[in-house]
């Protein structure tokens, strides 16, 4: 994914381009999640041209702004009002009510390693300072920028789920949640009964 390769290229490099390349991808993915979101409950075949053009004008203008600006916390903020959209969803109460279950732990997973991400942010040289006191099992498991790449990365996994689940349903189709290992969800969908 774009997200991934940008994230690997700011993560070998450390340049400055390469974080644009970690960064603004996360804000068209969303923006992707909000589009499918706002999308799954519609039976025709066909494009939201407003929906498109309003998140594609909201990224374009995000990323002309973050490239001029150059303040990380523009990004974190436009990143979060995503991500409230996302909320905004499910308390309108439009997903099927057995799987806001699903909806809200993606949504808290993924705001669990924003959150994450942003306490690494604040407190970088204090927590750094921090591990070289601890052992290194400790000192590992405490990189919360890590964890942030780990969250987001299953929240998402787990929102993209919601979203087919939801969509597949609502075609009448018969979604089913497996269990990889019995712990990994996967979706298996079957097609509808034949009356």
């Amino acid at each position: 994914s774009a997200v991934g390769l940008g994230s690997w290229c700011f993560h070998m490099t450390l340049k400055y381009e390469m974080q644009l390349l970690d960064e603004l991808p996360m804000i068209y993915s969303c923006c992707v999640f909000v589009y499918c979101l706002y999308e799954c409950f519609k039976y025709k075949n066909t494009v939201n041209y407003p929906l498109l053009f309003l998140l594609i004008t909201y990224s374009f203008v995000v990323s002309i702004v973050y490239l001029n600006l150059k303040e990380p916390v523009f990004h974190q903020v436009n990143l979060a009002l995503l991500l409230i959209l996302i909320l905004h969803y499910f308390s309108l109460s439009r997903v099927y009510p057995w799987l806001r279950g699903l909806g809200y732990t993606s949504l808290t997973v993924f705001l669990m390693g924003f959150f994450l991400w942003n306490v690494d942010n604040i407190f970088c040289d204090k927590l750094r300072a921090l591990r070289e006191k601890m052992p290194p099992v400790v000192g590992a498991v405490t990189q919360f920028h890590a964890w942030w790449h780990i969250l987001t990365g299953l929240g998402s996994y787990l929102h993209i789920l919601l979203s087919l689940y939801t969509r597949t349903l609502f075609l009448k189709h018969r979604p089913k949640v497996k269990f990889v290992l019995g712990i990994w969800p996967v979706l298996l969908v079957e097609p509808p009964k034949k009356l």
